[in-house]
């Protein structure tokens, strides 16, 4: 897939992977729409990425709680240009409410861009060609121990927010003959200790690829997941405080890793035979490569060794 004139969206890219994919990819020529729930941070990566002028192509921010599927329809029109643009952005001016940050544009110290998003002029002409299901949450700890929104919450973004995605994405994709990425986590291998609903979401999201990449293969979209171990996230390190696999396995991937992983996935040649699914990094090939040949009593009891 050539990068002239692509466009790419992605969810929960304040920070972390969402943010090392945007960067990446813009740098390379993209147009990259960048949507979080929380505003303020990726108004500030947005503005972030822009003054380190690494890119040349337009870059749009906006809020998107990936929950609800009108905040996805929304967020998907603004990027794409498909609702008249209230702003641009030219070279040397600054963001103002509502508006699009076009190429050469700056982001000056307190300019804002507002709830709901932004868009371009003629944004990317209705276009979409990768949408990047990113967004998603952790929480660790043994699993009684949480109270029931614990759950609830992990299961809305991680799971209802991908479903709402790929639902409100694939139009778009299909007028692309576009490819559907879904961030899914080595816990979806066999189930984790300490992170069951986690990875039981993140299984969801591998099965619900699997799945769409056969039932969307008449229409053209390809549907990918990424599969990486431990990433150095603020999720991780943070939310992931109480994972016992951190401690026996260590955390060797950074977010420019897996962002570079999906790069690959994008530009990849399609090839009939080959799984939907891109592990990312050394440890989580050989897991992966281990569970697909191993009976599950072994793979059990390599589970229940690594998480004590």
């Amino acid at each position: 897939m050539p990068s002239s004139a692509k466009s790419i969206f992605i969810s929960g890219a304040a920070k972390g992977i969402g943010r090392a994919t945007a960067e990446l990819f813009h740098a390379r020529g993209w147009r990259v729409g960048l949507f979080d729930i929380d505003g303020d941070a990726v108004q500030a990566t947005a503005a972030e990425i822009l003054r380190r002028g690494s890119g040349s192509a337009e870059l749009v921010s906006g809020v998107l709680d990936v929950r609800s599927a009108e905040q996805w329809r929304s967020a998907l029109s603004d990027f794409t240009g498909s609702v008249k643009a209230s702003g641009t952005v030219t070279a040397g001016g600054t963001v103002t409410a509502g508006s699009t940050v076009t190429a050469g544009s700056t982001a000056t110290a307190g300019s804002t861009a507002t709830a709901g998003g932004t868009a371009t002029a003629g944004g990317t002409r209705g276009r979409l060609d990768v949408l990047m299901n990113n967004a998603g949450v952790l929480a660790s700890g043994p699993f009684i121990e949480m109270d029931e929104a614990t759950h609830r919450r992990i299961v809305d973004i991680n799971v209802t927010g991908v479903i709402n995605g790929s639902n409100e994405g694939y139009p778009y994709l299909v007028a692309s003959r576009g490819l559907l990425l879904n961030m899914c986590s080595a816990s979806s291998l066999f189930g984790q200790p300490t992170i069951a609903t986690y990875a039981a979401s993140k299984a969801a999201v591998k099965s619900l690829t699997e799945a769409l990449d056969l039932e969307w293969e008449a229409s053209g979209v390809k549907v990918r997941s990424l599969i990486p171990m431990f990433v150095a996230t603020d999720m991780v390190h943070v939310d992931g405080d109480r994972m016992h696999g951190t401690q026996k396995f260590g955390v060797r991937l950074s977010a420019e890793d897996v962002a570079a992983a999906a790069w690959k996935t994008v530009h990849e040649r399609a090839w009939p035979l080959r799984a939907p699914h891109r592990t990312v990094g050394r440890q989580t090939q050989l897991m992966a490569a281990a569970s697909a040949v191993s009976p599950d009593w072994v793979t059990r009891q390599v589970v229940r060794r690594v998480s004590k």
